[in-house]
């Protein structure tokens, strides 16, 4: 199964493997470099179904890092396009996009000096926005709680990212509602202590995040996925939970959603996650039940059977893959080395086959040369 297609809101997959957003902490001043040019670029060549483009920001003050990729004015659009014309100068895999906002867990450091808050004063740092005024740990600047004008920006920010994504030419998008980012910051009761129509209840807290998807959805071409990532749980009892996540996903579908993709966690420091192989394809099963859009499962799946009994036993409908696939760029040509199945790869190395298993390749255009 881990090899058949799947078509997703007017998108076919040639397999179930998604790449799943990887910050790389690589851009400047919100536009991607060289750096991501390597990167996206081996994975485009990797032979999974989807490519999906590190989270996001949809406004400077979004972004987690000051060196997180944006898509927020013509720069950011420009340096992103030269990367995307570079990949489908050399693969045919779709490529998606995660849109995000990081809340009052944007203003960090770099993941490897600490990923600490910067203040608000210091060069690398800026006053962060949130539902309330919650921290979220302690010994953090409080977040601005953000206005009625401060939620309108922040919908027509996404309306515009999602523009500029379709001008682009991306093929779909996919709107981070986890991690404790903005839109996860709204649905959860530990991180959302408004009393208008956008706190309290389930419904209330709901409220945002569903009208981010509206507006994406109506800016983006109605031929070409939206879709959402989520945490099904803020792994603290009274806290997020999965049948909140149940609700909300029930919510997207009716409006058009083309897919979820179910993680955790992320939300608060206080969090206890029970990290082990294939920790959240139970959160992804509940959720999978519940809803007839596709499910993607991610979390510590490293391996081919593992991955197969997934897709088997019902659990999800695709596999998302980060950690592995840095490690290992060619696991999907391995996965099919292993379960018997042809894999579609670039002419230039179509001859990179094991010895003996030839057959294991065939050409993308279907004229590829023997090298000199």
């Amino acid at each position: 199964m881990l090899f058949q297609p799947l078509t997703i809101g007017g998108l076919t997959l040639a397999n179930r493997i998604v790449i799943a957003p990887m910050c790389q902490y690589s851009a400047v001043d919100g536009c991607m470099t060289d750096w991501h040019m390597m990167h996206l670029g081996q994975l485009a060549q990797s032979g999974a179904g989807l490519l999906t483009i590190e989270a996001t920001a949809v406004l400077p003050e979004g972004r987690i890092t000051y060196a997180d990729t944006g898509l927020y004015d013509d720069s950011t659009e420009a340096a992103m396009g030269r990367v995307l014309g570079a990949l489908r100068r050399w693969s045919s895999m779709p490529v998606a996009i995660q849109l995000g906002h990081a809340g009052r867990k944007a203003s960090q450091d770099l993941l490897w000096t600490g990923g600490r808050q910067i203040a608000p004063q210091h060069p690398h740092g800026w006053q962060t926005l949130a539902p309330s005024a919650l921290g979220y740990d302690e010994g953090q600047a409080l977040p601005h709680a953000l206005d009625r004008s401060g939620l309108a920006e922040i919908r027509k920010a996404f309306a515009a990212a999602a523009c500029r994504a379709a001008r682009l030419g991306i093929d779909a998008i996919q709107l981070h509602g986890a991690h404790g980012y903005l839109l996860h910051q709204f649905l959860s009761p530990l991180s959302n202590h408004r009393t208008d129509e956008y706190g309290g209840s389930l419904a209330n807290r709901m409220r945002f995040p569903l009208e981010i998807f509206d507006a994406v959805r109506a800016a983006f071409p109605a031929d070409r996925p939206v879709s959402m990532r989520v945490s099904a749980t803020d792994w603290i009892a009274d806290g997020w939970q999965v049948e909140d996540t149940i609700a909300f996903a029930q919510a997207l579908e009716a409006r058009g959603c083309a897919a979820i993709h179910v993680s955790s966690g992320g939300l608060h420091a206080s969090q206890t996650i029970p990290v082990e192989p294939g920790y959240q394809v139970p959160l992804a099963s509940m959720v999978k039940q519940a809803v007839r859009m596709p499910v993607v499962a991610v979390g510590l799946i490293t391996q081919f059977d593992q991955a197969e009994a997934i897709l088997r036993e019902g659990d999800a409908d695709l596999i998302g893959v980060a950690r592995t696939i840095l490690y290992d760029p060619r696991w999907p040509w391995r996965a099919a080395d292993h379960f018997g199945v042809q894999m579609e790869v670039a002419d230039q190395y179509l001859f990179a086959a094991p010895f003996g298993r030839k057959s294991l390749f065939r050409a993308r255009s279907g004229s590829g040369a023997a090298p000199a």
